[in-house]
């Protein structure tokens, strides 16, 4: 629809007109490329080859360095780091970020990687060349003289950090921004010499982590990136369009600010809109008062309104033309009919309930260094974040350029922009004016996007007066714009007056919770969530940076790097692994931790979409994260691409718009119970769905159906929808099984499904002898040595330091990573074995982690066989942390003497009604040293064992267990 308004009306309701044909004309003139604020006057594009200098001493504004001709060349777009320019890193670069581990620095296990030539850092992703200073970039230009008169601007589409322009020998002005292009007005025409000054230094204290400047993630780059263009528009133009959507009346009201002056009186405006699915205009032209500052129209979008929301990313083109007989000025804008409220603990968009199944973008871009700004890189994140059943990113103490916006409203993704900062506020420094003034320079340069859904000053505020400052944010934002939720800081505090609280209460692993988290100390279940942490809260509750489960480094992604970043700390763990003999086994440890990792994900989320009331999570991360330590938290790499362990249709079985859910109170059962699940669903989808098939199945692991059952329930749009209680007599499951619940919704493409055990209560007799079974290591050397087959369980806290006694096991992953959070436990990622091998034949598993090895893994010990033979390797691995890599085992069979023997670190005795996994894995061991089966390839020397465990005065005199009678069951 077209409309058009005269200088005595500020409000009016325009109609449609059926004489589309005769407006195709004026369409297509108006009809210029789908983004933000391009204008239809003349521009000339900068990009190309620029003269260059670096400052690195800050002498060019005394020395007047605008006035001198630059001899080096660079390309712009670009940053100088990519280009070959900067320092050399080596161990004094001075780094933007902290430093938690400073142990390269110092530990001779890295004296390798500190040699000149040879530098290898092994927290974060290492450029080639590090600068941080100033410098500067030249550019001879010609301004037509056509031009005289008009509005003639500069702009910089993004720059790090700080700009001063100065053209000829006269300094034009200064810009600070971090997110928004940085514009100059020049007011002469004719061979011009332009000099940019960019600093790239720390002036304003936003926090040396924010991923806004920090070598974490993007790195603390140096130059222009994105559009580099001079236009010339009119001297009275458009300075703002801003467009405030009504769904509830299906209008949109549209603020229109105008700057500069005019030498006639009078001009006439002119508003185009047109959606992505047809167009209508109307006809209509009256003239507006040049001395005008703003106007405000409330637009009729008609009974055949398109929303915007994940389900239906419907968009509107608005065109806005002023035009006088100086001449015309143009916007175009994107905007959508999207409505976002808090309303009650939900989160609404156009009236519906939604659940946020979020992402981090942690400004993370290996080949640049610095946020690219082309439409096919946000597409594959986007699109990935979609195929992975995500519908929400979040970007930590960051905001994404145009393109960003852009694509996540083609893509239907709902956007938490930060202004940059994870900083200290509130006791009036620079940065407490900086964030409101870089939160305007947002919402001006993208505040119209309809994914741009929520804004943050940041991450993680810090200062004695925080609170107060980001109520008074949130209070100033909440008056001011209404178009998106606001919060006062990603993670904390909470802020009665926001629209949601951003928290890291609800997930099952807290940062310092160690081997005490719900995965961690509590025997497995999927009953629990989240519901008396929110409960207290009358707003929507958004999960802060949940997950951060690690996996085993990817090595096939080293040929990858080949922009502006090397995976030099890959390499360091590739070579540390190789020479603890370990290198072949690279990729089984990639495979086995990755495993592991996504059922630690798999309980995070699914403990969420269990939580009444829940308003999301926010994932750290669906992709790794390679700074702070190098947190390989992601089943994606920093490509985004996968990593082979679980692909995007598994993982949406548990995180999606449809998820059924399975509450059991354990996983582990014996064969004289009855196993009972309650089934429940959670649906967010753009409407319920009526008489919908639910369908539940056991199996076992050769597919064998054992029970199976379906119910028909209406689902609307909710969590924690009951649906059934099932039930299954295990008393048919005579051996030692793996099966598996899953759950099908045919109607709603979703199917989930969950691994549980059984155990035979009464096992029969082992054939052949049973091996005598000792917790006192001398007692099991002099019994093998006289022939006979020996199990030796090490008791807990028997280890030497060295040799295993310091490595706090824990069922789960690594949290983060074990650099960064000062060696917070577990310190392990799970373990890997062969399944086949026969020590195994009596407690089915599939060759890594998963709930039946919580009883045996918890309370065990890591044994560190570093000082074995480098062919030796155990039959349990348990896989080490990547800093370190050492052998690591949990399980290993060996000659000693003239007998046979399997040592163990993990606790095999205790009571059987409680450990039935546990005791299992013991049988199994047991039925395997009394079979034909039972005989070790290789002979560990006696002294090698008991090296590595503490004399029996240091232990304190653990009890021991001996003998060869069978386990009491």
């Amino acid at each position: 629809m077209c409309i058009f308004i005269d200088d005595n009306t500020s409000t009016f309701v325009a109609g449609f007109t059926h004489n589309i044909m005769k407006k195709i004309a004026l369409l297509i003139i108006l009809a210029i490329q789908a983004s933000v604020f391009h204008s239809s006057a003349q521009s000339i594009d900068l990009s190309g080859e620029w003269s260059f200098a670096i400052d690195p001493d800050d002498v060019g504004v005394r020395e007047k360095w605008y006035n001198k001709s630059l001899t080096g060349k660079i390309r712009l777009p670009g940053s100088l780091q990519e280009q070959g320019y900067g320092e050399d890193i080596d161990t004094e670069t001075k780094w933007t970020g902290a430093i938690i581990d400073s142990s390269w620095f110092k530990s001779p296990a890295y004296s390798a990687y500190r040699r000149k030539g040879n530098i290898k850092i092994p927290f974060w992703l290492q450029p080639d060349k590090h600068y941080v200073g100033v410098a500067w970039y030249q550019r001879e230009i010609y301004i037509p003289e056509s031009w005289e008169g008009k509005h003639v601007e500069f702009e910089l589409e993004r720059t790090h950090w700080e700009t001063t322009l100065y053209v000829n020998s006269k300094e034009v002005g200064k810009s600070n921004a971090l997110h928004a292009p940085h514009r100059y007005v020049i007011d002469r025409t004719g061979k011009l010499l332009l000099t940019v000054r960019v600093d790239n230094r720390v002036h304003i204290p936003v926090g040396i982590n924010a991923h806004s400047i920090s070598d974490h993630t993007q790195t603390n780059w140096n130059g222009i990136v994105g559009d580099i263009r001079l236009s010339a528009r009119s001297a009275f133009r458009i300075d703002d369009v801003r467009v405030y959507p009504d769904i509830e009346n299906r209008k949109a009201t549209v603020k229109i600010a105008f700057a500069g002056k005019s030498t006639v009186k009078n001009a006439n405006l002119t508003l185009c809109i047109k959606n992505n699915k047809n167009s209508r205009t109307i006809e209509s032209a009256s003239a507006i008062s040049t001395d005008k500052d703003t106007v405000i129209l409330n637009i009729d979008i008609g009974d055949d309104m398109l929303t915007w929301s994940e389900y239906e990313p419907n968009l509107y083109t608005l065109n806005v033309n002023l035009r006088s007989s100086e001449g015309t000025d143009t916007r175009q804008l994107i905007f959508g009919m999207r409505e976002i409220k808090a309303c009650g603990t939900r989160i609404h968009i156009n009236g519906i309930p939604v659940f946020l199944r979020g992402t981090l973008e942690c400004a993370i871009f290996p080949l640049t260094g610095y946020p690219p700004t082309d439409t096919a890189y946000w597409q594959k994140i986007y699109r990935r974040c979609k195929e992975y059943g995500l519908n929400h990113v979040r970007f930590h103490s960051w905001c994404p350029p145009e393109v960003a916006f852009d694509v996540a409203d083609r893509e239907g993704i709902y956007l938490q922009v930060e202004c940059g900062g994870w900083a200290w506020v509130g006791d009036g420094k620079p940065q407490d004016q900086w964030f409101y003034d870089e939160s305007e320079r947002i919402v001006k340069e993208y505040g119209n996007h309809p994914s741009f859904c929520m804004m943050l000053y940041g991450n993680e505020p810090h200062g004695s007066n925080h609170t107060e400052y980001l109520s008074g944010f949130v209070r100033y934002w909440k008056a001011k714009d209404r178009r998106r939720l606001y919060a006062g800081g990603a993670g904390w505090p909470y802020i009665p007056e926001a629209d949601y609280w951003n928290t890291p209460e609800p997930r099952i692993q807290q940062w310092g919770a160690g081997l005490n988290s719900i995965i961690n100390f509590q025997p497995p279940r999927t009953d629990y969530d989240f519901q008396k942490i929110i409960q207290p809260k009358p707003m929507p509750t958004v999960s802060h940076e949940i997950g951060q489960w690690c996996v085993y480094p990817d090595f096939r992604e080293i040929p990858e790097y080949t922009g502006v970043l090397k995976a030099k700390n890959f390499e360091i763990f590739r070579e540390t692994l190789a020479a603890h003999h370990l290198g072949d086994l690279a990729g089984k440890f990639l495979y086995a931790s990755g495993r592991l990792q996504t059922l630690c994900y798999k309980a995070d989320i699914e403990a969420a979409l269990r939580t009444s009331g829940f308003g999301g999570f926010q994932l750290l991360d669906l992709h790794d994260f390679p700074g702070q330590g190098t947190a390989l938290v992601g089943v994606l790499n920093p490509f985004w691409n996968a990593k082979d362990y679980v692909d995007d249709r598994e993982y949406r079985m548990f995180c999606n718009r449809t998820v059924p859910l399975a509450r059991m109170h354990k996983l582990i059962w014996t064969d004289r119970e009855t196993f009972k699940a309650t089934l429940e669903v959670s649906h967010f989808d753009r409407q319920p769905l009526r008489q919908a098939t639910v369908e539940w199945e056991i199996a076992d692991k050769s597919k064998t159906i054992l029970a199976s059952g379906q119910t028909v329930r209406d689902l609307p749009i909710n969590n924690c929808i009951p649906v059934a209680e099932i039930a299954f007599d295990l008393s048919s499951v005579t051996k030692p099984a793996q099966l598996t619940l899953t759950v099908r919704i045919a109607s709603a493409d979703a199917v989930n499904r969950w691994n549980f055990w059984v155990y035979p209560e009464t096992d029969r007799e082992t054939a052949g002898r049973q091996p005598y079974f000792t917790t006192d290591c001398q007692d099991a050397i002099e019994h093998a040595g006289n022939g006979e087959n020996v199990l030796y369980c090490i008791p807990q806290g028997a280890l030497k330091a060295d040799r295993g006694g310091d490595i706090k096991v824990g069922f789960s992953s690594i949290f983060w990573n074990t650099a960064w959070t000062r060696k917070q436990a577990p310190h392990t990622l799970g373990i890997y074995c062969d399944p086949e091998h026969p020590v195994f034949a009596a407690f089915p598993n599939e060759g890594h982690s998963d709930y039946q090895w919580w009883e045996i893994v918890t309370g065990s010990s890591a044994m560190v066989m570093d000082r074995f033979p480098p062919e030796f390797r155990p039959l349990v691995h348990i896989i080490d942390d990547w800093f370190t890599n050492r052998k690591l085992g949990l399980l290993f069979e060996t000659k000693v003497g003239k007998g046979k023997m399997i040592v163990c670190s993990a606790d095999l005795s205790g009571n059987p009604d409680e450990r039935r996994a546990a005791l299992r894995f013991r049988r199994s061991i047991e039925e395997y040293m009394a079979s034909g089966r039972f005989n070790p390839a290789m002979e560990i020397d006696a002294a090698i064992i008991k090296d590595m465990l503490n004399p029996p005065t240091e232990t304190g005199n653990p009890p021991t267990e001996k003998g060869n009678s069978p386990i009491e069951r």
